[in-house]
């Protein structure tokens, strides 16, 4: 029997900016047990949603290669599915276009989407202020675009390894571990290596540590084991998947990373995090969402911070104080809790 309600999910931005969007399929899940829900993500993150017990069917878009001619074939592709709902997490024209040409008799989005005067449901995607008490996450802005079909509260972000990812991690869990995430896409976003060598000298010693990352974090992350003589430390980037990452993370005594996509892993599985904020701040809505999580940011007030919603390649001012001015005591809050 065909489905009632047929939803497509679109997030074809970055890793990060994918497990936030899977609270969407949370929520709708809830409210429409029986709906069918897809998800168009771009290629390389199809790994994140691999088994995901309420997704169909993952559309793969490949962004690198042929984009423009890839684009189309999958805004055809979509308009086939004769999907019921859209629902577009993504802000650019790209993902705009899709929506537009789905033919969905609901189209929800966010209003900084070039197409968004397609949509039957626009949603004005604001940023809080960088110091506010009381900002929006960006689960919340997701959740507006669903609001009138579900309700005003934003679910969790959740992903699901597989009995396979979990049992590929069992080996590094003989003792107490700490998995530290080092890499970020943005450069001033990244906590820098030698501070990173510098709390593992600080940690413990009887916690295994791990790194984390993907293929292009293994020399960062063999530079940090450089920096750290002394410390036993295995280097797994790119050793692990998405997935098996996210099993490892949930049974660590803590985790670190920066303002990226760990951080959101962590959200995603109940995980201890510890959020290293460099240039960016908690307050544009990115930050960790559960309660066993603490932010790290440098504690004077530089007129430079935030430097942009994003980062940047190098540090506009030169100095790097975000960074550089953040303490070992302040990285080692949890361990007066756990020693």
């Amino acid at each position: 029997m065909w489905p009632m309600y047929k939803f497509l999910v679109i997030q074809t931005a970055f890793t990060g900016d994918v497990v936030l969007a899977t609270a969407l399929v949370e929520k709708i899940r809830a409210f429409y047990p029986d709906a069918q829900i897809d998800f168009l993500l771009r290629k390389g993150n199809e790994g994140l949603l691999k088994g995901h017990p309420y997704i169909t069917n993952l559309l793969v878009w490949d962004k690198k290669t042929n984009k423009q001619r890839n684009l189309l074939a999958m805004a055809l592709r979509v308009r086939r599915e004769q999907y019921t709902h859209v629902i577009n997490a993504h802000r650019f024209a790209t993902s705009g276009f899709i929506t537009f040409m789905s033919g969905a008799k609901y189209k929800a989005g966010f209003d900084k989407n070039p197409f968004s005067f397609t949509y039957t449901r626009k949603i004005k995607h604001v940023i809080s202020a960088p110091y506010s008490t009381d900002f929006v996450t960006e689960t919340e802005r997701n959740q507006l675009l669903i609001a009138d079909i579900t309700d005003n509260k934003a679910a969790y972000p959740a992903l699901y390894p597989s009995a396979g990812d979990k049992q590929a991690v069992v080996i590094y869990q003989e003792r107490p571990f700490i998995c530290i995430s080092p890499a970020s896409v943005w450069f001033t976003k990244q906590f820098p290596a030698h501070k990173w060598a510098a709390l593992i000298q600080e940690i413990p010693p009887q916690y295994a540590i791990y790194l984390l990352g993907g293929p292009g974090d293994t020399a960062l992350g063999e530079a940090i084991l450089a920096l750290s003589a002394g410390r036993e430390v295995t280097n797994l980037c790119g050793k692990l998947n998405f997935l098996q990452s996210v099993a490892l993370m949930k049974g660590a005594t803590m985790n670190y990373a920066n303002d990226s996509a760990p951080l959101h892993f962590a959200s995603a599985t109940n995980s201890p995090m510890t959020a290293v904020f460099c240039s960016t701040v908690p307050a544009f809505g990115f930050g960790p969402l559960r309660d066993n999580a603490w932010v790290v940011e440098v504690a004077e007030l530089l007129s430079c911070r935030p430097c942009g919603l994003h980062g940047h390649r190098t540090c506009p001012q030169g100095h790097f104080k975000c960074a550089e001015n953040i303490t070992n005591e302040q990285l080692l809050w949890w361990t007066s809790k756990t020693i």
